[in-house]
């Protein structure tokens, strides 16, 4: 099967305040299967989700083994893809943090910046930030905090936690292996055999299967936009 593709548009405004971006409300726009949202990440409240469903900054999801779904955040122009066996944080408390990825894989899309704006547009994974300005990537956490970045369009930078660790920028065919306590290394993708459409089918640039991109039996639910053109919020 081969994954759904939607825009995901991480927009982030640049704050001054890790509460800044409290306000934020998400919503469902696709689920499929088992998807399930933890009210402010309070475990005891976890509850099935259904499209159309809301969500707010502080609470999070997670896909089960079969499990989709697109997160639209409509104040932010953006959308998040979740692939199955993913858990993820809406808004990470940080200045600029859309989306917290704690393991599992999503595929994002992004849209250009207008001209002169000073916005900032940022992913958290485990010791990294991910900040873009027009840009389509892929980024997977396995079990141990290890990222994979594979970097489809535009440029992605790195931007390790880690003290005296200076940005990493990957570009369009290039990928990163990194984590806490590992410095990223950037390879061409292209050498292994590698593209976008094979990270798509759930594999990673080192030839290994990856976490949660494959939904045995499953498929592109109805009606879903399958590229990058696709703008709705």
């Amino acid at each position: 099967m081969n994954p759904f593709l939607v825009p995901l548009a991480l927009t982030l405004l640049q704050t001054s305040g890790p509460g800044a971006d409290a306000a934020l409300s998400y919503r469902f726009d696709e689920v499929k299967r088992s998807v399930f949202l933890l009210p402010g990440g309070d475990k005891s409240k976890e509850t099935r989700v259904a499209k159309g469903g809301a969500a707010s900054s502080g609470d999070m999801v997670r896909t089960g083994w079969l499990g989709q779904t697109v997160i639209a955040a409509p104040a932010r122009n953006s959308r998040f893809e979740i692939f199955a066996n993913t858990q993820v944080k809406l808004a990470g408390g940080e200045p600029g943090v859309l989306l917290v990825l704690e393991k599992g894989r999503i595929k994002a899309f992004f849209q250009a910046l207008i001209e002169g704006s000073h916005e900032e547009r940022r992913v958290a994974v485990p010791g990294a930030l991910l900040a873009v300005r027009g840009t389509r990537y892929g980024v997977e956490v396995d079990k141990d905090g290890k990222s994979i970045l594979v970097v489809f369009e535009g440029v992605v930078e790195i931007l390790p936690k880690a003290p005296h660790t200076e940005p990493v920028r990957v570009k369009a065919g290039e990928w990163s292996a990194f984590g806490p306590g590992r410095a990223p290394m950037v390879e061409p993708m292209r050498t292994r055999g590698f593209m976008e459409r094979t990270w798509n089918q759930g594999m990673r640039p080192d030839g290994s299967m990856g976490t949660g991109a494959m939904s045995p039996g499953g498929s592109m639910p109805k009606g879903m936009p399958s590229g990058p053109g696709h703008k709705h919020m």
